[in-house]
C-alpha cells in the first residue's frame, strides 16, 4: 500500500464527459481521460483492505459483489500510484484478457464493493483499469504471443462475442489450434453489434482481433453454425466444439397490433446503425430510419438506454422510454447495505442526452403497452399504455406487476423499439448439436461446469447462464477454456 492516507488526501476524480449536446453530434466515445499524473493519485486512494470485496466476485444478498474475474485490484491500484505502469499491466493481464472492453462497458461491480464507498466515494478502479491497458498499448507492451509449441488438438468455437473470444484467447495460448466461427460479416458478436460506438468504438475491438489473428486464432465469418455448417462436420473435423452463441432470442411484446410496420427489436435496430456506421459512416442509409420520428422504447435496461442515445443522435422528434418496474431509490435502502450491489436509480448517458434535447427524463415507470395502433398503410402510429401496480398472484403467491384499472392512455409513436431482454439460446443451434436445454432454453450443464450433455461439446457465456454482462461472458470463456483444455490434455495449466 503506497499511500495509507490516500483515500483521505485525494478526492475521487473521473474522466470528463463531453456535454450531452456536444456528444450527440457523432457516435464517438465521449470521455476525456485524466492525465497519467492525476490517474496515479486515484490509485493512491485504494486502501489495500484486509478483505478486498472489490475483487471477490461472490454472491451477497442474491447479487454479485465485486469483480467476477477476481482482478487483483489492490495490487495494480498500488502500482498505478507508484507509476509502475508496466507491472500494473502484468498484474491486470493475469486475470483479464480483455481489459480494454471491461474498462469501457462494465458497470464496475468492483467499485460498488469498494470499502471507500461505505462512507464516501469508491476508488475509480474502472478508469484506473482503462489507463493501465491504454498505456500498455501506447507503450508497445501488448504484443502478439503465439504459443511456442502446438498440441496438435483442434477446437472450434461457435460465436465471436466476449465469451467465445476469451475462450479462443486462452485455448490458443495453451497451444491448441482454434477456429472461431461467426455468422456476421465481422467478428465481435455483442461487442461489435450489440454495444453502440459511443460506449465501445469498434477500432478497439479490431485492435484485439488483429492481435489474436497474429497469435494464430483463425476467424471464419459469414458462417452460421447449425445452418451453413452442420454440427456433424464440426464434431468430425475438430477435437472439441465450444458453443458461445449468446442468448439470442429477444423477448417479444405480444399485444394486438404487434404486426404493424415500424416495430423493431432493439438488437436489430442497434445492429443496423452500427453496420451502416462502419460500412459508410451512415451514408448508405441502410439502417432503421429515425429522423423526425416519435420513438417509443420498451425496456428500461442498458439496451433500452442505448436505443435512447442512438435515437437522439439520429434526430428523433421525441423519445419515450417505458419501464415496467417502479423507480429505484436515489440512495441505498436499509435492506440493501454495502457491499451488496447498490439497487439505486441510475441516469445513464442516453437518458441524460434525451433530457438535454427534449427537456425531461424520457423514462416512465410502472408502465407497459397493451396495444399498438396502425394507420391505414399498416404503419404503427400510436400505442395504448397502462400503468402497473404490484399485486400478489393468487395462483402462485408471488408478487407481479398487474395493470391498474382506469390508467390507460394513448401516445403517439411511429417507431417502436423493443428492448425487453432475451430469452435464451436459439433452437436451431441447440437442435443441431442435440444438447439439452433448461427451462429457460439456456444450454444445460452441471453446476459450475461447461460440458454439455453431448460428448466433446462445451458451452459458455450467455448461452449457458442467460443474458448477462460482458465481464461475466469473459469469465465464462476463461473457465470454459480450462474445462476444454483439461478434457483434451487430462490436466490444465490455464
Amino acid at each position: 500500500m503506497g499511500k495509507p492516507t490516500g483515500f483521505l488526501d485525494y478526492e475521487r476524480q473521473t474522466s470528463r464527459e463531453l456535454s450531452p449536446r456536444a456528444r450527440i453530434k457523432d457516435f464517438k466515445e465521449f470521455h476525456v481521460p485524466l492525465s497519467k499524473e492525476q490517474q496515479q493519485l486515484q490509485g493512491a486512494r485504494c486502501m489495500a483492505c484486509g478483505v478486498p470485496f472489490c475483487q471477490s466476485g461472490q454472491m451477497i444478498g442474491s447479487m454479485v459483489s465485486g469483480c467476477p474475474l477476481n482482478n487483483l485490484i489492490p495490487e495494480w491500484n498500488d502500482l498505478v500510484y507508484h507509476g509502475n505502469w508496466e507491472a500494473a499491466y502484468a498484474r491486470l493481464s493475469k486475470t483479464n484478457c480483455f481489459p480494454e472492453f471491461t474498462a469501457r462497458v462494465c458497470p464496475a461491480l468492483c467499485e460498488a464493493a469498494c470499502t471507500c464507498s461505505l462512507n464516501g466515494e469508491p476508488v475509480s478502479t474502472k478508469e484506473n483499469e482503462r489507463a493501465i491497458i491504454e498505456n500498455a498499448f501506447l507503450a508497445g507492451l501488448v504484443k502478439p504471443q503465439p504459443p511456442k509449441v502446438r498440441t496438435g488438438k483442434r477446437v472450434a468455437i461457435a460465436g465471436s462475442g466476449p465469451a467465445g473470444l476469451a475462450a479462443a484467447y486462452y485455448l490458443n495460448r495453451r497451444g491448441h489450434s482454434v477456429t472461431v466461427y461467426e455468422r456476421s460479416d465481422r467478428p465481435g458478436g455483442l461487442l461489435r453489434y450489440g454495444i453502440p460506438n459511443m460506449k465501445l468504438e469498434k477500432d478497439v475491438v479490431d485492435r484485439r482481433i488483429e492481435l489474436m489473428k497474429a497469435e494464430g486464432v483463425e476467424f471464419v465469418l459469414n458462417t452460421d453454425i447449425g445452418a451453413d455448417v452442420k454440427a456433424e462436420k464440426l464434431l468430425r473435423d475438430y477435437d472439441r466444439v465450444l458453443l458461445a452463441c449468446g442468448a439470442s432470442n429477444p423477448r417479444d411484446i405480444k399485444v394486438p397490433g404487434r404486426e404493424s410496420k415500424g416495430i423493431y427489436f432493439a438488437v436489430d435496430f442497434l445492429s443496423s446503425v452500427t453496420k451502416s456506421l462502419m460500412d459508410s459512416g451512415l451514408e448508405d442509409q441502410r439502417y432503421v430510419p429515425v429522423k423526425g420520428k416519435k420513438v417509443l422504447v420498451i425496456g428500461g435496461g442498458d439496451t433500452g438506454n442505448d436505443c435512447v442515445g442512438t435515437s437522439v443522435r439520429l434526430g428523433a422528434a421525441s423519445v419515450l422510454q417505458l419501464e415496467m418496474m417502479p423507480k429505484l431509490p436515489d440512495e441505498r435502502a436499509e435492506n440493501n447495505p454495502w457491499p451488496q450491489w447498490p439497487r439505486v436509480c441510475k441516469t445513464d448517458y442516453g437518458q441524460q442526452e434525451a433530457a438535454a434535447v427534449f427537456g425531461h427524463d424520457p423514462r416512465v415507470y410502472q408502465t407497459t403497452v397493451t396495444e399498438f395502433i396502425a394507420d391505414k398503410k399498416g404503419n404503427v402510429c400510436k400505442a395504448r399504455l397502462v400503468k402497473l401496480e404490484s399485486k400478489k398472484d393468487e395462483k402462485t403467491g408471488r408478487m407481479v406487476m398487474a395493470p391498474r384499472e382506469g390508467t390507460e392512455e394513448v401516445v403517439d409513436a411511429d417507431l417502436v423499439l423493443i428492448a425487453a431482454g432475451f430469452l435464451g439460446s436459439q433452437k436451431y443451434v441447440t437442435d443441431a448439436f442435440r444438447v439439452e436445454v433448461n427451462e429457460r432454453t439456456n444450454v444445460k450443464t452441471e453446476q459450475d461446469k461447461y460440458q454439455t450433455s453431448v460428448k466433446n461439446v462445451f458451452t459458455a457465456g450467455d448461452m449457458r447462464r442467460g443474458q448477462s454482462l460482458v465481464v461475466w461472458a469473459i469469465r465464462e470463456g476463461r473457465e470454459a477454456a480450462k474445462a476444454v483444455d483439461e478434457s483434451l490434455m487430462g490436466y490444465t495449466n490455464l
